[in-house]
């Protein structure tokens, strides 16, 4: 039989070459590399610099931010220009950032570098989504968003291995020259893209842009200062009060209503056929709204337990950074599995059944480590809970990816990868921000509670320590607090075991709580789609007026 004879719905059905999926992996790889390797560096990094660590989150936090804010944006400007062209310039900035980091020789030089390339990421992110939608169909481009999304947590994992194995041997500064060295690897391997056509004519939406980037950059530094400035009353560390209120809340309201006058002012633009950064029709039905609240609630919950377990590991445990991250390895591990295999179920159940289901599995993952951590990791249990909540959390992040890129047209496809960027790192910002407010609150309360009840924590002792700013803190911190007080043995060990009880009850509550907001989210999954959608169309990035539009969707 010959080509011009073989059917054509048998000729879709050949699978493509991988070699686009390579890129993009990679190229995520490279991204998400930069800055798990900025935290694990962070001793170094100050040293070299002679900077404190909080300058180290500044640059994260900056990056991060870039990221969120333009992302929007960068999905327009590719399409614009052109997404192979957009990417590669991309590709090539990031390299350079990279190198200027690994050459910095002031925290403010390391600072402009981060930044800068978060910024270019924000052009980065939408074109990966681009490149699958372009290059791969059905379960193919089911398996390829899974790689894509398993990439995150691979970096993750090779981030703590090299550039942990780096800052300790040979220097903090080659895991950077490595990222810069990739960089190249993925601009000489993206010449073997398709190139997407570019839509010169298309007008950017930049009031529209800027709506979104301040209203996004207010949400963010509000969320993330929630556990510093204070949630209402604001503390030392503020930058500023009104009132004596925190700016922590202020910020977050201006944000919200931010939020609306950015959605108002798309719909408005929508009806008079204006240009707009974002296309709402990525969200026009309630199954799609469906699949964005579940999307954010898992990286709610994900990125909160990212934060929990390592605190655990590290605070509880007194272990170090390396050690850590050799512990959470098989959860990190079983989300990469994870994320690749799911897309093997997708002909056999509904996203609606996969997202319930992996939400339960999330849930139970949380409630068996709330359950069974204590002072020792290795004990089986907490194996076992990691790995299942890794493999729930893996499975649900590629299929809700999966199910909005295939329920939207390819014209779609830059908007798609951009509003998943902007809920992840909101979702993340928020996750992170959410969890500690509320671990620290339950740890104040039943510090604040042991202290009252334990007679040998009489008020003169603990009239020299501040109680209204407790933190979580190893038992050795606190012996050194307690160095400076008239302490007796006997009350510094009533402190320690107080202190031993209220943290692990703290955390233990903390991922209980987790894992309730999991099983919540099996409400919105109800609404995701409960069946496949199948191919999307073909015409990949083509301008289609919403007039026209509007009319085929009426017929």
């Amino acid at each position: 039989m010959t080509a011009s004879t073989v059917p054509a719905g048998i000729q879709t059905e050949a699978k493509a070459s991988w070699l686009p999926l390579i890129v993009v992996v990679l190229t995520q790889i490279q991204a998400s590399f930069a800055v798990n390797a900025l935290t694990v560096s962070m001793g170094g990094i100050t040293a070299d610099l002679d900077t404190p660590a909080t300058t180290i989150g500044t640059a994260i936090t900056a990056g991060t931010f870039a990221m969120a804010a333009f992302i929007l944006l960068g999905a327009k400007i590719g399409a614009k220009f052109g997404t192979r062209r957009v990417f590669q310039i991309a590709v090539v900035i990031h390299g350079v950032a990279m190198a200027l980091v690994a050459l910095s020789v002031s925290p403010a030089m390391l600072f402009i570098a981060q930044a800068a390339s978060g910024a270019v990421i924000a052009l980065i992110a939408p074109a990966l989504t681009v490149f699958i939608a372009s290059n791969f169909r059905g379960a193919q481009q089911g398996q390829a968003i899974g790689f894509l999304a398993a990439a995150i947590p691979a970096a993750g994992v090779l981030a703590l291995l090299i550039a942990g194995t780096f800052a300790s041997t040979i220097g903090w500064r080659y895991s950077f020259a490595l990222v810069a060295a990739l960089a190249v690897v993925n601009l000489l391997l993206s010449f073997k893209l398709k190139s997407v056509p570019a839509h010169p004519d298309l007008k950017i939406d930049w009031v529209g842009a800027m709506i979104a980037a301040v209203t996004i950059i207010l949400l963010s530094f509000g969320f993330s200062g929630l556990g510093s400035w204070g949630i209402w009353v604001a503390t030392a560390s503020a930058p500023f009060s009104i009132l004596g209120v925190s700016p922590a809340p202020i910020l977050i309201i201006l944000g919200i209503i931010g939020g609306q006058l950015f959605f108002s002012w798309l719909r408005k633009g929508k009806a008079e056929g204006a240009p707009r950064i974002f296309d709402l029709d990525v969200l026009k039905t309630g199954a799609e709204r469906a699949v964005t609240l579940c999307m954010a609630i898992m990286l709610f919950v994900g990125t909160a337990a990212n934060f929990l377990i390592p605190l655990y590991i590290q605070v509880v445990q007194g272990r170090s950074s390396f050690e850590t991250s050799i512990a959470i390895i098989p959860y990190t591990l079983s989300i990469f599995i994870a994320s690749t295999v799911v897309a093997n179920l997708y002909k056999r159940f509904t996203p609606r059944q996969l997202a319930r289901f992996g939400f339960v599995v999330v849930a139970l993952g949380l409630i068996i480590l709330a359950l069974t951590i204590r002072n020792e990791w290795e004990q089986a249990f907490v194996v076992i809970g990691l790995i299942t909540l890794g493999l729930g959390q893996g499975s649900i992040v590629a299929l809700v990816f999966n199910t909005l890129l295939s329920a939207a047209p390819k014209r779609l496809a830059g908007d798609v990868g951009a509003w998943r960027g902007l809920v992840h790192n909101l979702s993340g910002s928020v996750g992170i921000a959410v969890a500690t407010v509320f671990a620290v609150g339950l740890l104040s309360s039943m510090v604040l509670t042991g202290v009252t009840n334990n007679p040998e924590l009489n008020e003169e002792l603990t009239s020299q320590v501040n109680l209204y700013d407790i933190n979580f803190v190893s038992n050795d911190q606190l012996d050194e607090v307690l160095a400076g007080t008239d302490a007796t043995p006997a009350q510094v060990d009533a402190a320690v075991a107080l202190n031993e009880e209220s943290r692990l009850r703290a955390l233990n509550l903390s991922l209980l709580a987790l894992a309730a907001l999991a099983l919540l989210a099996i409400i919105p999954a109800g609404r995701m789609p409960g069946r496949m959608s199948g191919e999307l169309p073909e015409d990949i990035d083509a301008p289609v007026d919403d007039a026209v539009e509007a009319a085929a969707n009426n017929d």
